[in-house]
């Protein structure tokens, strides 16, 4: 069952061009070291943050003609299998949808691509295909992975792929790793990694890159992807 524990009533920042709501779903299939949001992924489930739907469906009728889309967010909603139900809802009020994934459930993403039921999909490609397994995923994931990245360059679905980059998991060598599996894209955010409540609690500020090094890694990704951003 798909758990809302969190609700960001508007943002300006997470859907590109857009005023958003933002929803956290509960539940995540990888462990990245550097997830700012372990209460979403390896901390127990905890009902009193639970926002029920019924609550979410009225702020949503009340804030129609304010708000432009809804961002469904994590941990990683296409966990849930109920997921298609609920943005079929949103999509009934006029919003638009975007969607943050890490791409391991293609499948579910199919149907929701063909359904047309999301309207900008946000893919984080967090390694190379050879250090998946290393640090969060499982084995199969990786081909998984590939499956959604190919799936939403060919989907006619507005799409973003993202990477937040952390010194101790990458490096150059690893820029060139994901510019290999994203490309022909068109649109890569760079993301820096910003010290916080991470699962692992002993990263800080050290493993942020400096502008000079993201720079360099943006000079990198543009041989693979139409337009390469930092944020």
């Amino acid at each position: 069952m798909l758990r809302i524990t969190g609700l960001e009533r508007a943002s300006l920042i997470d859907y590109p061009g857009k005023v958003s709501a933002v929803v956290f779903t509960y539940g995540c299939n990888l462990r990245c070291p550097y997830c700012h949001n372990p209460e979403l992924v390896t901390e127990k489930f905890n009902r009193k943050f639970l926002i029920s739907q019924k609550y979410f469906f009225e702020f949503l009728k009340n804030r129609i003609g304010k708000l432009d889309g809804v961002v469904i967010t994590g941990g990683e909603p296409l966990m849930n299998d109920d997921l298609e139900k609920f943005i079929k809802k949103i999509k009934d009020l006029g919003y638009l949808v975007k969607l943050d994934t890490n791409g391991t459930y293609p499948s579910r993403l199919n149907t929701l691509i063909r359904k047309d039921l999301l309207d900008y999909i946000a893919m984080d490609v967090k390694y190379p295909k050879s250090e998946y397994l290393k640090s969060s995923a499982r084995k199969g994931m990786t081909e998984k992975i590939t499956e959604s990245i190919k799936m939403i360059m060919e989907s006619g679905v507005d799409y973003e792929f993202r990477t937040t980059y952390v010194k101790k998991f990458h490096n150059l060598k690893s820029v060139e790793g994901i510019g290999k599996m994203v490309n022909g894209a068109d649109r890569y955010y760079i993301q820096n990694f910003r010290a916080g409540k991470t699962i692992d609690p002993f990263l800080s500020s050290i493993n942020s890159f400096t502008q000079t090094e993201l720079k360099e890694i943006k000079k990198i990704m543009q041989k693979y992807v139409k337009k390469v951003y930092i944020r």
